[in-house]
């Protein structure tokens, strides 16, 4: 029977350097997609999958985001007192409860995998959840609890995959598959951004885990990869000889949030969904088209 994953982290401290100047001042995970941060619909798809405890692996200036999951005693106060509602419903949907959240500092930009490694601490011997704002999906189930349904099947390390180009085989961690069902595949091997002709198939892996403490063992060396920085794909690589290891294609749409165009795409996707919304926004889409 496997271990049930009670913890999910998220790495949330990057500079967001393709949306300067809007992220000068405001960690990019704040970002809105209509009326609510990047960082809150990652946290809403953990809660949803049945996390218990979430962790936060900031940088500097990433305050807003520990100020957004808190209350906000005279904005609340001010809302109460002129009856709006459906604003304070809005912001007190959800308050974790105290020691619910954890935060805790990337000190320097070494990559990925050195953001899961702050979280070691926090996550001691337990499987656990990494979540990366910036990937937005858009399903029902949600990602993760798509994910945990398969994990409690599997086991081992289970990522969310999806197919892309061959000519962008070298923008992702890339799976060396040994069996693939057409939703579930195998992998015997991983490799970090390969060139196009040197990937061994165009799965990729997008920002959604689920992993074994192990991975730890591994990016305790620190070892750097790709880019110079420590690359969490390389650390699963090294597991693959004890640990199974699977991709699974996720029943939705992602969308890439940290690159301009797949930001404002999603603005455009959740806001023509929504009943308040939908028709004005075709309509407005009418006028440039």
């Amino acid at each position: 029977m496997v271990k049930p994953v009670r913890k999910a982290v998220f790495p949330v401290a990057g500079q967001g350097t393709r949306f300067l100047p809007a992220t000068k001042a405001m960690p990019k995970e704040m970002l809105p997609i209509v009326d609510r941060p990047l960082i809150q619909y990652a946290v809403d798809e953990a809660r949803e999958a049945g996390i218990e405890e979430f962790i936060f692996v900031t940088g500097r200036a990433k305050s807003a985001i520990e100020d957004h999951f808190d209350h906000s005693a005279e904005l609340e106060r001010s809302l109460e007192e002129s009856g709006k509602q459906d604003a304070l419903a809005a912001i007190s949907e959800w308050v974790p409860e105290p020691g619910q959240i954890s935060y805790t500092r990337q000190q320097k930009p070494l990559g990925l995998g050195h953001a899961v490694w702050c979280a070691r601490y926090h996550i001691h011997d337990e499987p656990f959840a990494v979540l990366l704002a910036d990937d937005l999906i858009l399903a029902r189930p949600g990602c993760l609890k798509q994910m945990l349904e398969i994990y409690d099947d599997v086991g081992g390390n289970v990522v969310a995959v999806e197919d892309v180009p061959k000519e962008h085989t070298d923008r992702y961690g890339i799976l060396d598959v040994v069996e693939d069902d057409g939703r579930l595949a195998r992998a015997k091997g991983l490799v970090e951004k390969p060139a196009p002709d040197a990937a061994p198939s165009t799965l990729s892996i997008i920002g959604r885990y689920i992993l074994q403490p192990e991975v730890f063992d591994h990016l305790d060396k620190k070892a750097a990869g790709a880019g110079g920085e420590v690359q969490l794909t390389d650390a699963l690589a090294a597991t693959l000889d004890t640990i199974p290891f699977h991709g699974l294609r996720i029943d939705g749409r992602r969308f890439d949030c940290g690159s301009k165009i797949g930001f404002v795409e999603a603005n455009v996707a959740f806001a023509s969904m929504r009943g308040d919304l939908g028709g004005n926004v075709r309509d407005i889409l009418k006028a440039y088209i």
